[in-house]
């Protein structure tokens, strides 16, 4: 028992991990290999955070930037329709039921939340193996989504409001494949506010609630990661 301990203790070269023996690294080279392999790993953390703090501002003046046409327009006591994004089950009936064409409801991108994916389910197809901007490899049915590299591995993803129709595709393909950064609400520089809202009525999950035109908007601080 000892003897076969202290053989234990002493590994051979053919007990050797095998990429030691391929490397042909010893033990307190390999020590200092998987420090600079948890370094590098955590540079990327880094720089991800660094990503997702320098679009956080963005995201939020891109959401509100309507806010201020609204204000203009309204009085403090009026209340505005806006979508619940916890309830939101994106039916499309955003893109069908509101009186105007295009639609009021946009896509709004919560960049603080964004994985920034290379192969990202809001933007590209379930199916699709390749990450790339192919028309063909695009969930959005009008482009509204526009893809552009940051860093290698991470891509940052814009909604092209003019573009989109508040079909809800991407906010549906987000949840699924993502982290759930991209979801639905009422642009208010569009919405006419009507008394009874056409979308409201037809929603089949009661999403649509009145909120106080000084809040406009309700912004998604939480992902599926949360």
């Amino acid at each position: 028992m000892h003897a076969q301990k202290r053989m234990l203790s002493l590994p051979s070269r053919n007990n050797m991990p095998i990429a030691r023996r391929h490397l042909g690294t010893t033990k307190a080279q390999d020590v200092t290999i998987e420090a600079k392999n948890k370094e590098t790993a955590q540079d990327a953390v880094n720089r991800r955070s660094f990503l997702k703090e320098l679009l956080r501002p963005a995201a939020t003046l891109a959401v509100v930037g309507g806010a201020g046409a609204l204000a203009l327009r309204a009085k403090p006591e009026d209340y505005v329709w806006q979508i619940d994004p916890e309830k939101c089950t994106q039916c499309g009936r955003c893109a069908t039921s509101c009186v105007l064409s295009p639609s009021a409801v946009k896509c709004v991108h919560a960049y603080a939340l964004c994985w920034y994916c290379d192969l990202c389910g809001g933007y590209h197809q379930s199916y699709t193996q390749a990450p790339d901007t192919a028309a063909e490899h695009q969930l959005c049915p009008t482009a509204a989504i526009n893809r552009t590299f940051m860093e290698n591995p991470f891509y940052k993803y814009d909604i092209d409001e003019d573009k989109c129709i508040g079909c809800g595709l991407c906010v549906k393909g987000c949840a699924a494949f993502g982290n759930g950064s991209l979801f639905m609400q009422v642009r208010h520089d569009r919405c006419v506010n009507c008394n009874d809202c056409a979308i409201a009525r037809d929603c089949p999950s009661d999403a649509f609630v009145r909120v106080p035109v000084s809040q406009p908007y309700i912004i998604k601080e939480h992902g599926k990661e949360a």
